[in-house]
């Protein structure tokens, strides 16, 4: 679903031009300064648009509300003339040189206008801020009945032997937002009974050094989910449309969640404590997910980068179709784990 992404990935070199490739070793920092945030009036007309089969993608870059026209693989910055008008300073194929954007009552922009060709806002899940949900296949009760009665695959080989250890007790400034412990989640239901982040003894001591270095550049470390039950995943799976399996992990192979060794984080400011705005939310089932999704502003795409270089730096990996999941190098060496969290000690 997200290959087929409205913006065009041939854009995705845009994003990675904020950061130089790393040299060895621990506490490289970006080489581009820290962009500053744009007006919200500015956010409200970034967005992706569409007309007569023709696709484009408002961004804010280098200070410029710009355009990606996915039609012609170009980036086209604009000029500001007024609020809601701006001027394409170089020849395209828009029927006119001035765009001009309609708003909603709200300040977002429903569309613009070039000449006489209207560009309507495409409507993309949860871009408004609000929580994704699905519509769960079957009832929440009936899905966790089924699980719990429910055994995970068995596996083959050698692991080593399972050492959960709540990352918190390592690192008391990283903070904890876990999702599933609420109604706050893709389901909206609780489908934890504790708000608790466990991780192989391994990753978490990665993530602390992570956290650690992310402290250098004003940033801790928010965590929405970690160590997950084989039952919740195949409950996610049970419940989620086949069109959006892309986002839920496969019970009948288990989730690197299972085996202690996959994390769901994000940034908070450390000036504020507060949550960073990324290009998209969290558990967000839409391609504005992806780690390589070249919309949004140059804030939000460098806060996106500087995670992801704490991360992959200490030893994670991101999934490819979410900016938020990271995996740990060595996932493999652990058996998919089942235990509700009161069974961790």
């Amino acid at each position: 679903m997200l290959a087929k992404s409205i913006c065009g990935f041939a854009f995705l070199f845009l994003v990675v031009g904020y950061f130089r490739p790393a040299p060895s070793g621990v506490g490289n920092v970006p080489q581009v300064a820290k962009p500053k945030d744009v007006s919200a009036q500015w956010k409200g007309l970034i967005g992706e648009y569409a007309s007569n089969g023709d696709t484009i993608c408002v961004l804010e870059e280098n200070g410029r509300l710009t355009l990606l026209m996915k039609r012609l693989d170009r980036r086209i910055p604009l000029q500001e003339l007024s609020g809601n008008v701006f001027n394409v300073e170089e020849r395209t194929t828009l029927p006119d040189t001035t765009i001009v954007f309609k708003r909603e009552g709200s300040g977002r922009a429903a569309s613009f206008v070039a000449g006489r060709a209207t560009f309507k806002r495409l409507a993309i899940t949860a871009e408004d801020g609000s929580i994704f949900r699905i519509k769960p296949l079957k009832p929440i009760g009936l899905l966790r009945r089924e699980a719990l009665r429910a055994r995970p695959p068995e596996e083959s080989g050698s692991f080593l032997k399972a050492d959960l250890v709540d990352v918190t007790t390592l690192d008391s400034t990283i903070k904890l937002d876990i999702r599933y412990a609420t109604k706050n989640n893709f389901m909206g239901e609780v489908l934890y009974s504790k708000a608790k982040a466990f991780l192989q003894r391994s990753a978490a001591e990665a993530l602390v050094r992570a956290d650690r270095w992310l402290e250098q550049q004003g940033y801790g470390l928010l965590i929405h989910d970690a160590y997950r039950p084989w039952y919740v995943t195949k409950m996610f799976w049970d419940a989620t449309p086949e069109d959006e399996k892309t986002f839920v992990a496969n019970p009948s192979i288990g989730s690197r969640h299972n085996r202690g060794c996959a994390v769901d984080v994000s940034l908070y400011d450390l000036n504020t404590g507060r949550p960073v705005d990324m290009v998209s939310g969290y558990d967000e089932f839409s391609h504005r997910a992806s780690p390589d999704y070249p919309g949004g502003t140059s804030l939000q795409r460098w806060d996106r980068e500087l995670l992801r270089r704490a991360m992959e730096q200490e030893g994670f990996n991101v999934y490819e179709w979410e900016w938020w999941h990271f995996d740990y190098k060595d996932w493999r060496e652990y058996p998919i784990g089942n235990r509700a969290f009161e069974e961790i000690r």
